[in-house]
C-alpha cells in the first residue's frame, strides 16, 4: 500500500517507517527539515519536505495514498519557551488543515495519533488540543474511516526529570504516591500503528496503547536503582510551587499552566477515566527496560 506519514523520523516515526518499509509498503514521510531527506531515503522511504501549516502541500502529498497517518506535536507549533505561541490554538489549526487536505485529496483511510485524555475538553491542560483535533477529524465524511490511536504518558517524558534529580536529588511533581498509572514506549506505539495498517478500516474507532502500569514511587525506585541512586524519591510539591518554578525558568504561560493541570489530572485519576473503561493489552517495553535508557541519558546529561 501507499502510506503517507506525518511526524518525520521522530521517536515513533523512525521505528514506524522502518517497520512499514520492511512489510513491503511504499512509504512517504513528511518532514519540515530538508536535512531529513537522506535519512528518510536510507530507510527506503520517500521524503516530502513541507509544513503542516501548508494545506496545498498536504493535499498534494496525500493524493494517491491508501492510508495517511496524522500526528501533531508541541514542537510543530513552536518553542515552549516562546511566550507568544498559542500552542492549543495553533495545533488545533493543524488538525483543521489535516481535515481539509484529506477531503481535497480523496483519502479514505486515516490513522490519527491522538492521546489519552482526548475523550474530554476539561481538566487535561496542555493536551486539550488532542480533543479538538479528534473532534475536527470526526467531521470528515462517513466514507472516511479513521482509527484514533490514544497512547498514554510517554516514558521519554521522564527524561525531563534528569536535571531536577541532579540539582535537587529527587523527582519533583505536584502529584505522586503508590497509585499505578499507565506509561508507554514509542516503540510499542509504532508497533500498534503498523499492526492497524494491515487491519480492516471501518468507521471511526479508538484504540489505547500502554506498555506498563506503575506508580510514581515505583518509577523513582526503578530509575534510582538504574542511575546508582537507590534512595531516589518522588517528592510532591503544591501546584502553585510547580507553576512558579516553571514560570521562573521562562516557560510559556499556557504551557506551564497546562502541564500543571495535566499532572493534577494524573494525580486525581480523571485523565484515566476513559482509559480504565477500555484498557488495552500491555506492550513489550516495561519500566525496567526504559530505566536502562534513562540511565544512559542521565550519564550523558
Amino acid at each position: 500500500m501507499n502510506i503517507v506519514l506525518t511526524g518525520s523520523l521522530g521517536n515513533i516515526g523512525r521505528p514506524l517507517t522502518e517497520t512499514l518499509v520492511n512489510n513491503g509498503h511504499a512509504v512517504t514521510v513528511i518532514s519540515s527539515n530538508t536535512k531529513r531527506n537522506k535519512n528518510i531515503e536510507l530507510i527506503g522511504a520517500k521524503a516530502a519536505i513541507g509544513k503542516l501549516q501548508d494545506i496545498d502541500f498536504l493535499t498534494e502529498t496525500f493524493k494517491g495514498a491508501d492510508i495517511v497517518y496524522l500526528m501533531e506535536t508541541m514542537e510543530a507549533a513552536g518553542d515552549m519557551f516562546d511566550k507568544s505561541v498559542d500552542f492549543i490554538g495553533d495545533i488545533t489549526k493543524i488538525g483543521e488543515n489535516y481535515k481539509e487536505a484529506v477531503e481535497r485529496s480523496g483519502v479514505k483511510k486515516v490513522i490519527h495519533l491522538s492521546s489519552i485524555g482526548a475523550h474530554t475538553n476539561k481538566g487535561t491542560g496542555i493536551i486539550r488540543f488532542h480533543h479538538h483535533v479528534e473532534t475536527t477529524l470526526r467531521q470528515l465524511p462517513v466514507d472516511v474511516s479513521i482509527k484514533f490511536i490514544r497512547p498514554v504518558s510517554f516514558y521519554i517524558n521522564l527524561f525531563s526529570f534528569i536535571q531536577v534529580i541532579k540539582s535537587k536529588g529527587a523527582i519533583i511533581s505536584n502529584y505522586g504516591g503508590n497509585v499505578k498509572e499507565p506509561w508507554v514506549s514509542p516503540k510499542d506505539i509504532a508497533a500498534v500503528i503498523a499492526e492497524e495498517v494491515d487491519k480492516q478500516f471501518e468507521g471511526k474507532t479508538i484504540r489505547y496503547v500502554a506498555s506498563d502500569e506503575v506508580s510514581p514511587n515505583e518509577i523513582a525506585e526503578a530509575l534510582g536503582k538504574a542511575i546508582g541512586k537507590p534512595d531516589l524519591k518522588w517528592a510532591v510539591i503544591s501546584s502553585e510551587q510547580l507553576l512558579n518554578n516553571w514560570l521562573n525558568i521562562g516557560f510559556n504561560e499556557q504551557v506551564a499552566k497546562g502541564f500543571v493541570e495535566l499532572q493534577e489530572s494524573q494525580g486525581n485519576g480523571t485523565l484515566y477515566e476513559d482509559y480504565n473503561q477500555h484498557k488495552p493489552s500491555l506492550g513489550k517495553v516495561k519500566l525496567n527496560d526504559f530505566a536502562k535508557d534513562f540511565a544512559a541519558a542521565y550519564g550523558n546529561g
